[in-house]
């Protein structure tokens, strides 16, 4: 049965020599020992990278490109220390989902709302805190329907009660042929 090492393909370090093969123990004649031709020396097998550009194939071996500033082996080749902790700077995201309710004087701005629905956010407007206003609820709803309407995007509501009014940003895909909004009748 094979070792370790000649499985991997590698010599074993732990393996007799031919020296160390047959050592001479005192039960033999010494007769053999003097008759005994000299064990010749272990050839000294070097390993050498195969160059596979030469055939025509690729190479083993990849030099790190040119802007280079990490790590790299013996060999050359470039290591990813995944010990090393970089930091990033943080990257504002394009596109966001942003949740909109009214001031304290009870107002929605929907001029910096629809910028941001042109800039591609998508807006949830909650005018649950209007709970016993509704003539003011109205009121901000039909302000955003306007809005809206001007700008071209379509409002949709996204409970029962129309509280919860969806604007969808510009490349925004809503489905509206399949897609029930609001609460499942009972049967």
């Amino acid at each position: 049965m094979g070792s370790l090492w000649q499985f991997f393909g590698l010599p074993d370090p732990e393996a007799p020599t031919p020296r160390q093969a047959r050592p001479v123990t005192s039960s033999e004649p010494a007769v053999l020992e003097r008759t005994a031709s000299p064990v010749p020396e272990a050839e000294h097998v070097t390993f050498e990278p195969v160059n596979n550009n030469a055939k025509g194939g690729s190479s083993s071996f990849r030099a790190p490109p040119e802007n280079w500033e990490g790590p790299t082996t013996p060999d050359g080749e470039p290591f990813h220390d995944l010990g090393i902790s970089r930091t990033r700077p943080p990257q504002r995201a394009n596109i966001a989902l942003r949740y909109v309710v009214p001031d304290e004087m009870k107002r929605i701005h929907t001029s910096p709302v629809l910028q941001r629905v042109l800039e591609g956010d998508t807006v949830i407007v909650d005018l649950r805190p209007l709970v016993h206003m509704e003539s003011h609820q109205m009121a901000c709803r039909r302000e955003l329907k306007h809005a809206c309407d001007n700008a071209r995007i379509n409002a949709f509501a996204l409970d029962a009660e129309d509280k919860l009014l969806m604007l969808p940003g510009v490349a925004t895909v809503v489905d509206t042929q399949k897609h029930r909004l609001g609460l499942q009748p009972l049967l």
